[in-house]
C-alpha cells in the first residue's frame, strides 16, 4: 500500500482511537482524584484518620481492580457481537454479566467486611484496625453497586460509547468531595466519622454512579435496541461460564501487576520513613501517568472487538498496529516530561530535602519503564479484543512475579550482584519485569494478528 493511501486509513484510525479512549482518560483521572480526595480530607482530622483510609485503599482498590478485570470480559464479547451486526445477542448477554456482577461484587463486599485478620497478620498497629475495618466495610457497601456500574460502562464502550463512563465520573467526583464532608464532620444531621466517613462517601458515590448509568442506558437512545430493561433473562450456567473463563484471567492478570507494587512497597517498608516517602511520591505520579495509556488499551479492545466481529481481521490487525505505535508516541512523551520535570513534580508532594532526592531518582526509573509498561497494557487490551486472555495471565504472571520481584528483590535487598541498592534495585526489578511482559505480550499479539488473517 502506497503512503498516499496508508496517511488517511492511519489518521481515521488514529482518531477512533482518540475518540474512544479521551472520555475513559477523563474517567479514570476522576477516579483516581477520589481516592487523592479521601486522603487529603483524612489527614486534616489526624494522622490516625489518614492511615486508616490509606490502609482501607490498599485493601479494596486491588480487589476492585481483580473485580474490574474480571468484569471486562464484557467489552470483549459485547465489541465483537456488535461489530458483527447481533443486535439480538447483546441483550441477554449484558443480563448474564449483571448477574455476574451482582455476584461478584457480593462476595467481594463480604470478604473485604471479615478482612479483620488480614491486617491482623500484616502486623497492623491495634489503633488503626479498628478505624482502617470501619472504613473499609462501610467502602463493602458500595461494591454490588460499583460491580453493576462496572458491567454498564463496560457495556457502553464496548458500542464505542464512552462519554457516558467521563460524564459519571465527574459526577461522581462531585459528590464524593460534599459528601466527605458531611461524613467526615457530622454535617446535616450525621455523625462526625473521621476517616470512616471517606468510606461512606465512597459507598454512596458508587450507589449514584450506578444510579445515573443505569437511568443513562434506560433514557438514551443509542442503547434502545438492545432491549435490556424490556426483557430480562434468569442466570444462566453456560453464558455465565463464559464471562468467567474469559474475565478471570483478565482479573488476574490486573490484579498480578496491581500487587507487585503493594509488595514492592511492604519490601521498602524497612528501609526508613524517607525511602518510603520518596518511593510513595514516585509510585502516586507513575500511577496517575498510567491511566494514559491503560485508557488506551481499553480504547483498543473496543476497536480490535468490533473489527473481528465485522470480519474484518486485517483491520483489527491495523487498528493494534496504531495503537501501539500511539502507545510508544504517548510514552516518548511522558518518558521525556517526567525526567525533564523529576524536581519539580516531587516538589509538589514534599518540601524535606532528603525526600526529593529520593524520589527525584526514582522517577527517573518511573520515566524508563513508560515505554514498557504502555506496550504492555496496550497488548494486553488488543489481546482482549481476541479474547485471548489466558496466554496474557501466564505471561504476566511470569513476568511480574517469575522475572521482576525476583531480580527486584535480589539487586534491592541482597548482596548477590554487588552491594543492595535499595529501592532502585527494586524498581530496576520492575523496569525488567514490565519489559518482559511487553515483549511477550507483544510477540503473542503478532501471533494471534497472524492466526486471525489466515483462518
Amino acid at each position: 500500500m502506497s503512503n498516499p493511501a496508508l496517511r488517511p486509513r492511519l489518521f481515521n484510525e488514529w482518531r477512533a482511537l482518540l475518540k474512544l479512549s479521551a472520555p475513559i482518560v477523563v474517567a479514570q483521572l476522576a477516579n483516581a482524584a477520589m481516592g487523592f480526595v479521601d486522603t487529603m480530607m483524612a489527614g486534616r482530622v489526624s494522622p490516625t484518620d489518614l492511615a486508616a483510609v490509606a490502609l482501607g485503599n490498599s485493601i479494596w482498590m486491588p480487589v476492585f481492580l481483580f473485580m474490574s478485570g474480571v468484569l471486562m470480559a464484557t467489552t470483549a464479547k459485547v465489541a465483537r457481537i456488535f461489530g458483527a451486526g447481533g443486535t439480538r445477542q447483546i441483550g441477554p448477554l449484558v443480563h448474564q454479566a449483571l448477574w455476574l456482577g451482582l455476584l461478584l461484587g457480593s462476595l467481594l463486599a463480604i470478604l473485604m467486611w471479615n478482612a479483620e485478620p488480614l491486617l491482623v497478620l500484616l502486623g497492623i498497629e491495634p489503633v488503626l484496625v479498628e478505624p482502617a475495618m470501619g472504613y473499609l466495610r462501610a467502602v463493602a457497601c458500595g461494591f454490588p453497586a460499583l460491580a453493576l456500574y462496572t458491567v454498564l460502562r463496560c457495556y457502553s464502550d464496548a458500542l464505542g460509547r464512552t462519554r457516558p463512563s467521563m460524564v459519571i465520573g465527574l459526577l461522581g467526583l462531585l459528590i464524593n468531595i460534599p459528601a466527605n464532608y458531611a461524613f467526615i464532620h457530622g454535617k446535616l444531621g450525621l455523625p462526625a466519622m473521621g476517616g470512616v466517613g471517606c468510606g461512606w462517601a465512597t459507598a454512596l458515590v458508587m450507589v449514584c454512579m450506578m444510579l445515573a448509568m443505569f437511568w443513562w442506558v434506560y433514557w438514551a437512545p443509542h442503547y434502545r435496541r438492545h432491549g435490556i430493561f424490556k426483557r430480562w433473562s434468569l442466570p444462566r450456567r453456560q453464558p455465565l461460564g463464559g464471562l468467567l473463563v474469559l474475565g478471570l484471567p483478565i482479573g488476574i492478570s490486573i490484579f498480578a501487576e496491581a500487587s507487585i507494587f503493594s509488595v514492592i512497597a511492604l519490601l521498602i517498608g524497612g528501609l526508613g520513613a524517607n525511602t518510603v516517602a520518596g518511593h510513595q511520591i514516585a509510585l502516586n505520579f507513575s500511577s496517575l501517568v498510567f491511566m494514559l495509556p491503560y485508557s488506551l488499551g481499553m480504547a483498543t479492545t473496543v476497536r480490535v472487538g468490533q473489527t473481528l466481529g465485522a470480519g474484518r481481521p486485517a483491520d483489527a490487525a491495523f487498528a493494534a498496529r496504531v495503537a501501539m505505535g500511539s502507545a510508544l508516541l504517548l510514552a516518548c512523551v511522558s518518558a521525556s516530561y517526567m525526567t525533564l520535570l523529576r524536581e519539580p513534580i516531587a516538589r509538589i508532594y514534599t518540601s524535606d530535602p532528603q525526600v526529593l532526592g529520593i524520589a527525584a531518582t526514582l522517577i527517573i526509573y518511573a520515566a524508563v519503564f513508560q515505554f514498557s509498561d504502555a506496550v504492555q497494557v496496550t497488548a494486553a487490551g488488543a489481546l482482549r479484543g481476541y479474547q485471548d486472555t489466558r496466554i496474557t495471565m501466564l505471561i504476566t504472571l511470569a513476568s511480574y512475579w517469575g522475572i521482576g520481584l525476583p531480580i527486584g528483590y535480589s539487586l534491592g535487598l541482597t548482596d548477590i550482584a554487588g552491594p543492595a541498592q535499595g529501592p532502585a534495585g527494586l524498581w530496576q526489578g520492575l523496569i525488567a519485569g514490565l519489559t518482559c511482559a511487553a515483549v511477550l505480550l507483544g510477540w503473542r499479539l503478532g501471533h494471534m494478528a497472524k492466526k486471525h488473517r489466515l483462518a
